[in-house]
């Protein structure tokens, strides 16, 4: 039988609903929480929104440094590129593995560069000049600790962050990280963001605090949407909702 053969006839199978169990660090250590297929999917559906948003389209190519236990998020971010039909290249964004993302920049030459962490751009900085070398990417999606390095050798980079088991990604306006409203409720108190599981999620999540400094703004973004915006501390942005 081939291999076609051997996938499409398990495609055919019944399978759990349950996709994941989701380890998410939080101010009073490690939770999870489940991730149904179905969840998935619209997860997929909603990061690739999020990404047509920034003008990833067929035929272009990106590069995503990801770790392996971040596979909640990274699934959806990959099921959305392939779903773009986005040729796409995997890098660990630990700042061990910042060669292979060194590698995959220059083979690739990516239109979009997604999770780029505070790491990896210290293991770059001590062989490039890392604003030269994503300068000319047309998109950087970083992690909040990268954002700050990034701007400040000229880089436009959008904030790209787990919040908890939810993920939160900065459209063009750069004015916070979206997060899907229709899944999950975000907040913050005293200065620190928590999340809940929205009425659509299967596995209950109760209000859970995150221990991630930052603040929370709603109302309607100048993209159009009117998912909550995180503000993140570690990003640098305005904590005060006078700023």
């Amino acid at each position: 039988m081939a291999r076609a053969d051997t996938l499409a006839r398990a495609r055919e199978l019944d399978r759990p609903e349950l996709a994941y169990l989701v380890p998410f660090p939080t101010a009073d250590g490690m939770r999870e929480t489940e991730l149904t297929w179905a969840e998935l999917a619209r997860d997929t559906d909603w990061a690739g929104a999020r990404l047509r948003e920034h003008g990833l389209a067929p035929g272009q190519r990106a590069l995503l440094t990801a770790s392996g236990f971040e596979g909640f998020w990274g699934h959806a971010v990959i099921d959305a590129l392939r779903a773009l039909k986005v040729t796409y290249g995997i890098a660990e964004a630990m700042g061990w593995d910042h060669r292979r993302t060194s590698v995959f920049h220059r083979e690739l030459r990516p239109h979009a560069v997604i999770g780029l962490s505070a790491e990896t751009l210290e293991g770059l900085s001590g062989a490039a000049d890392i604003g030269e070398m994503f300068r000319p990417t047309s998109v950087v999606l970083a992690r909040p600790a990268a954002v700050p390095m990034l701007r400040a050798v000229g880089v436009s980079a959008c904030l790209f962050s787990a919040a908890g088991p939810a993920l939160a990604l900065e459209c063009p306006e750069r004015s916070g990280a979206h997060v899907n409203a229709a899944e999950w409720r975000v907040g913050d108190r005293d200065g620190e963001l928590f999340v809940a599981a929205g009425e659509r999620r299967t596995s209950p999540l109760q209000e859970t605090p995150l221990g991630i400094p930052g603040r929370v703004v709603a109302g309607r973004c100048a993209c159009g949407s009117e998912d909550p915006r995180v503000l993140f501390a570690d990003a640098g942005q305005p904590q005060s909702s006078r700023s």
